[in-house]
């Protein structure tokens, strides 16, 4: 019965990183259509949507089935909660890169964008973001995941920049508006995708060493790692 349970455990977070892999993989593609201004890769990304959609279930299910029917001891039972509040970050990380590849369908239409502002920075630090916290949670190292969370601050001061960037830009030229709009969006949902990378890189700390560092930023600078325990 051990062994079967810890089957379905390395079953799960195999699940998990397949998602996460689908997820950054639709992020890139949704960017690119952005960068490129590229509609059939926009497209791309809300049909690939489906397969998110799908494994999102397919673990919710699986998380389920392994609170029912077993009774996991504390570690295990870390592992189970985590995988599910991840779970649930990934399927809505794969929403907001669809809004990113919504936006890229209105931007190619208009044509009218001589610059993405602070758009290609915070993608290159959103996707770096995500990248490494789907590997801390592969090598399940809390070191990895707190070099997440303190990256998040730089989109957040990104995003507000690009929103008086985009105001000067309006105020220059009234026939801007829906594009300044468009360079909005985007920037809120990779802001939004950063935050929740670093509520994965969270549920890495809490499943690594037991410890909630959510609100506690003081308490994630100068951290160590530990040993999952």
């Amino acid at each position: 019965m051990e062994r079967h349970f810890q089957r379905e455990m390395e079953s799960l977070k195999t699940s998990l990183i397949k998602m996460g892999s689908v997820v950054e993989e639709n992020f890139g593609i949704a960017m690119r259509s952005v960068l490129e201004m590229k509609e059939d890769l926009a497209h791309k990304v809300v049909e690939a949507d489906k397969r998110v959609d799908s494994l999102e279930i397919e673990i919710d299910n699986a998380v389920i089935d392994m609170l029912a029917l077993q009774q996991p001891v504390a570690s295990d039972l870390r592992f189970i909660l985590a995988a599910l509040k991840i779970n649930n970050d990934l399927e809505r990380m794969g929403d907001h890169a669809v809004n990113i590849a919504e936006s890229a369908l209105t931007m190619a239409k208009s044509k009218r964008y001589e610059s993405l502002l602070e758009i290609p920075k915070m993608f290159e630090i959103a996707s770096t973001m995500l990248r490494d916290v789907l590997n801390s949670f592969v090598h399940l190292s809390p070191k990895i995941a707190l070099s997440v969370l303190e990256r998040d601050d730089v989109i957040d001061d990104l995003n507000r920049v690009m929103t008086i960037e985009v105001i000067e830009l309006l105020q220059k030229n009234h026939t801007m508006i829906e594009a300044g709009l468009e360079l909005i969006r985007v920037s809120r949902n990779l802001e939004r995708i950063a935050d929740l990378t670093t509520n994965i890189a969270e549920d890495v700390i809490f499943l690594t060493q037991a410890r909630v560092v959510k609100h506690h930023a003081d308490e994630r600078v100068g951290s160590h790692e530990k040993p999952g325990s």
